[in-house]
């Protein structure tokens, strides 16, 4: 993740947010030793990056397992080249070395 790279938690600013206890605790399981506010830093980051266009690419081809012909039902972003996949459009979807799912562009995995 790209948290601990970023800056140190003294220099940033405190800010609140109102979330159900439930969601905590699963971000808590689900982030582990990295800790739930770090994570969600990093999924705020993530999402800046996308939707402003300053997306660097987080895979590599031998990062993908698998593939499997899929369809857009929502925009996507290619996690190599970080083309915009839009709804309905044929799209990829790889499977990571983590287990986790991500969207290819058809074209990410030619050549």
């Amino acid at each position: 993740m790209l948290t601990s790279a970023r800056i140190p938690t003294t220099n940033m600013e405190v800010t609140s947010i109102r979330l159900e206890g439930e969601v905590k605790k699963k971000l808590k399981e689900v982030a582990g030793n990295q800790g739930y506010q770090a994570l969600i830093r990093d999924v705020l980051w993530n999402y800046v990056q996308q939707k402003s266009g300053e997306w660097k690419p987080r895979f590599s081809r031998a990062d993908i397992r698998a593939s499997i012909a899929a369809t857009a039902q929502q925009e996507e972003r290619c996690v190599l080249t970080g083309q915009l996949i839009q709804s309905q459009e044929p799209m990829l979807l790889g499977l990571v070395s983590n287990g986790d799912i991500v969207p290819l562009s058809v074209e990410s995995l030619a050549g």
